[in-house]
């Protein structure tokens, strides 16, 4: 569609401002709550285990890998900065995998839908788990490197049709919590791979390989699970056109003792209005203002949810404390109270976040960061002088966690849903999520040796960045909360011609 064409409509729409539903009814109950659960468990669980599932038995893999070349080299060593090239490129190639999966979102949600594209994507897991639990015996870390990029992909899929599944299947006034639900998961699964990995358990030279097949049992509990949940009833009214289905969905998702018809009228209006455009391109996302603005807002959250350095910490935590000055034991087991915090603090955003607001808790989260990491700095610098400065370092990061987790976390995933149209959400979900793993690859990659060369001051990249990021929020980013998908849309069409 032509951009005139676009214009027109979009000053219809505006000329004729949307009457607001009737507010919505409909609660939380058994089998959203399972829907809920069939798709974020064994989705977000492959993003969050496999983020950290590598942290605690770095030691023991990287003294593999070197074992293995030196065995192929009939006796040479190789060099350290070698093995901390190949781990670099094995944590990292993970989000490569998940670039490659988040540019194909917006074509898999369309093509097979939000359950059924969840439900395929578990073939790359059982090929993931394959690679990697079998990489010991078979003497090859290139087969960890090869799944780490296939559970990559996965992984970006699911950060795509996980959060657009669950936007869709909710009613307004919980939106927000249940999109947290996604990140809450990843915190869970983060602390699962952390506890696993500890070298009491899994994390030791034999079952280490186990440690990183056991990412398989949520795909199995999701492949059992899914297929009794509905299809989004947005996409099979708005995407399909089957209008019985999305009611018959929208009524097993609600309970037969909810009237479903004011998100049912919702649906036709938005279903009607999609038919005077054509669909939305990657092109039309980037020349339309009325789309351009919401998603430069999207990816500038996406890009500050990981240029913040929660990755950073979050792979490479245990090095980090131990750089503090602490034990390598005790460094794995602070790694481990910061992941439990994670998970505690992400609980309390699911509350805050239908309560307090997204662009609040986005500035309180990001604000109280860039204090951290600037405290985090100094604190790293001088922990090898005073004894006590080692322990702030842990009470700073896991200060930065709880920051994180308050509303940074979570709410990027789920805002892109809630800034586009259904016509749109697919194109501008696949660019959001290639940009937040590009994002997280580049702090993998470079991390360490940025470290190398900055030592504790690297942290200071991250502060800069994070002060930017509050200033672009308390200016461009709107409050989202309780508004349904017509009135956000309107919004950003009379931005469009201020």
């Amino acid at each position: 569609m032509k951009d005139n064409e676009l214009t027109t409509i979009n000053f219809n729409a505006e000329t004729s401002p949307p009457q607001k539903p009737k507010e919505s009814k409909a609660g939380f109950n058994a089998k959203l709550a399972f829907a809920i659960i069939a798709a974020a468990l064994g989705s977000s669980f492959q993003h969050g285990y496999n983020t950290g599932v590598l942290n605690n038995p770095q030691t023991l893999i990287q003294s593999w890998m070197s074992s293995v070349i030196t065995n192929r080299t009939e006796g040479e060593v190789p060099s350290q900065s070698h093995i901390t090239m190949l781990w670099s490129i094995a944590v990292s190639i993970f989000c490569i995998g998940g670039m490659i999966g988040g540019v194909m979102t917006g074509y898999v949600a369309d093509r097979y839908g939000r359950k059924g594209g969840l439900l395929i994507n578990n073939i790359l897991v059982v090929v993931a788990v394959i690679l990697e639990g079998a990489s010991k015996s078979a003497g090859s870390f290139e087969m960890i490197i090869l799944g780490r990029f296939f559970i990559g992909i996965n992984s970006g899929l699911n950060a795509g049709l996980a959060p657009m599944y669950l936007a869709e299947i909710s009613p307004v006034n919980l939106r927000g919590a249940v999109g947290t639900v996604y990140q809450l998961v990843i915190t869970i699964s983060i602390l699962i791979a952390q506890v696993l990995g500890l070298n009491s358990l899994l994390g030791t030279e034999d079952l280490w390989p186990t440690l990183l097949a056991i990412t398989v049992l949520p795909s199995i509990f999701q492949m059992f699970t899914l297929p009794i949940c509905p299809e989004s009833p947005k996409y099979l009214l708005v995407g399909r056109g089957k209008e019985i289905e999305a009611q018959r969905a929208l009524t097993w998702l609600r309970g037969p003792s909810v009237s479903v018809q004011d998100e049912m009228d919702e649906m036709r209006a938005e279903y009607e209005a999609s038919k005077l455009v054509s669909k939305v391109t990657i092109r039309e996302l980037l020349t339309n203002n009325s789309l351009r603005i919401p998603l430069i807002i999207s990816v500038v959250i996406m890009l500050a949810q990981q240029f913040s350095g929660i990755n950073a910490v979050m792979f490479f935590s245990t090095q980090i404390f131990m750089e503090a000055g602490l034990t390598a034991e005790n460094a794995s087991y602070a790694t481990m109270g910061m992941g439990s915090i994670n998970v505690l603090m992400t609980i309390v955003s699911l509350v805050l976040v239908e309560k307090a607001g997204r662009k609040t808790l986005l500035l309180i989260g990001f604000s109280g960061m860039g204090v951290v990491t600037l405290l985090l700095t100094f604190a790293m610098s001088f922990s090898k002088e005073a004894v006590w400065l080692s322990y702030l370092c842990i009470v700073l990061i896991l200060a930065f966690v709880i920051m994180f987790a308050t509303g940074p976390g979570s709410i990027p995933w789920f805002l892109v849903s809630e800034l586009f149209n259904q016509s749109a959400r697919p194109a501008a979900t696949s660019l959001a999520v290639a940009t937040n793993w590009a994002a997280n690859f580049l702090v993998g990659l470079g991390f360490l040796p940025l470290q190398d060369v900055m030592q504790s001051y690297v942290f200071i990249i991250f502060t800069v960045i994070i002060v930017l990021t509050v200033a672009f929020i308390y200016k461009k980013v709107p409050e989202t909360k309780n508004k349904t998908m017509e009135e956000i849309s309107a919004m950003f069409r009379q931005q469009s011609y201020q």
